[in-house]
């Protein structure tokens, strides 16, 4: 009988490793099918270039203020603020920067201080003061705004927009919104809409996760829904050859990377999900080569944790082990969690982006490692909330804290264990 167990107990664990090995291999057949990068391209103008080729007429005769950052580049790579100096006519008095600065060179609050040579007056609207003020708007004609959005509600530029648009309103200063692709597509809509109970500075609007829009409809949406009071005159100028199907590396347009850790489109379309991991202890990637594809802490077992992601089939993507230790790297990332410590965690390889829900893989990431390591995974309740739009996603992570795949598999290996060692 002593020896019958401990047959059994070796063939359940052969089983086991075999339905692992299964795992790794139909990963292997989902690589061999990743689609190529389009070689076709849609000619697309946005509204910068629309703008200087055939609405300057708007503009002409007019003190401006331009927001703007380093993604406010014409269809040829030049930035907006040089286009408008170079033009007779037009006065550009001053410019506004987002979070991550006018040249995205900063990962934390940023001011301008001192003046920035052969530029006009630089205000940043990420430090003491998020909202232009009246001084700072003295003798402006007209307000043009022009940023390269990613589509994700907490991407900080879209509330920059909102409390520009405000402060348009209350000086009765026209506001022209340029508009530019929505680059993980605007056809998509993800995640749960913004309870106004938690609106803040990363999540403005009750909108979904992956809203869905560009940024000009965007815009015209804050004036028709009222999210913003008083409201502006507003002139969208929309972009030409732009559908809402399009991938925006299936454009013409050069990628400039729109923040410090938005390196690429795959980024940009991860983000929407794995940035949820910021209201946790998990690092979410920060101060690697790969942030947001790259997660992970001290404490997960990488191979564990890939194999029971994997056995999800979430769409469009698998998870492969990976190991890295996050450092500083100035204006990219200041002080990231586990900083030179070694992380064990995973790799997200998006192996069809049409099929991949981003908002989806997030949640299930977080949910999984709060069921494999509820002993270990620490939840930043006020952020996470923010960042979610509502306290419901929290209330699901509260309510399942054990781990039943230990109970379920584990268990029954240590089970008949026990077994073998009585007879």
């Amino acid at each position: 009988m002593k020896h019958f167990y401990k047959i059994l107990f070796l063939l359940v664990n052969i089983l086991f490793a075999q339905t692992h090995h299964s795992i790794h291999q139909i990963q292997s057949k989902y690589y061999n099918t990743i689609a190529s990068p389009p070689v076709d391209k849609m000619p697309v103008r946005t509204g910068l270039d629309i703008l200087l080729d055939s609405k300057i007429d708007l503009i002409t005769g007019k003190t401006i203020a331009l927001v703007t950052n380093q993604t406010g580049i014409d269809q040829n790579g030049n930035p907006n603020y040089k286009r408008l100096m170079s033009m007779d006519e037009i006065k550009l008095k001053v410019i506004f920067s987002p979070e991550h600065g006018l040249f995205g060179e900063a990962d934390k609050e940023i001011t301008y201080a001192n003046q920035i040579e052969d530029l006009p007056k630089v205000y940043s609207l990420y430090g003491s003061r998020r909202k232009p003020t009246k001084e700072m708007l003295d003798g402006i004609d007209m307000i043009i705004y022009d940023i390269q959005d990613i589509g994700a509600r907490f991407y900080t530029y879209i509330s920059t927009l909102g409390l520009v648009m405000e402060a348009a309103a209350e000086l009765n200063i026209p506001i022209i919104v340029l508009d530019r692709p929505n680059p993980i597509r605007s056809d998509i809509v993800e995640g749960p809409i913004l309870d106004l109970k938690y609106q803040s500075f990363i999540g403005k609007y009750p909108i979904p996760i992956r809203y869905g829009w560009t940024i000009g409809e965007l815009a015209e949406k804050i004036i028709l829904e009222k999210w913003i009071h008083p409201t502006p005159k507003l002139i969208s100028i929309p972009m030409e050859g732009w559908n809402a199907s399009l991938w925006y590396d299936e454009t013409t347009l050069p990628w400039v990377k729109p923040s410090p850790n938005i390196p690429n489109l795959e980024t940009a379309l991860i983000y929407p999900g794995m940035c949820l991991l910021e209201g946790t202890n998990i690092s979410e990637g920060r101060g690697t080569d790969k942030p947001f594809k790259w997660f992970g802490a001290p404490w997960i077992n990488s191979k564990n944790l890939s194999q029971e992601l994997n056995k999800l089939k979430l769409s469009g993507v698998v998870f492969v082990p990976k190991s890295f230790t996050p450092i500083s790297i100035p204006g990219v990332a200041d002080k990231p969690k586990y900083e030179n410590q070694l992380c064990h965690g995973l790799e997200i390889r998006i192996i069809d982006r049409n099929k991949y829900n981003s908002v989806k893989t997030g949640i299930s990431v977080l949910k999984k490692i709060n069921e494999l390591y509820p002993d270990f995974l620490i939840i930043k309740k006020t952020r996470l909330n923010k960042l979610w739009g509502s306290d419901t996603l929290l209330k699901t992570l509260q309510e399942k804290t054990v781990s039943y795949n230990y109970f379920a598999v584990g268990g029954i290996t240590i089970f008949l264990l026990l077994i073998s060692i009585i007879n």
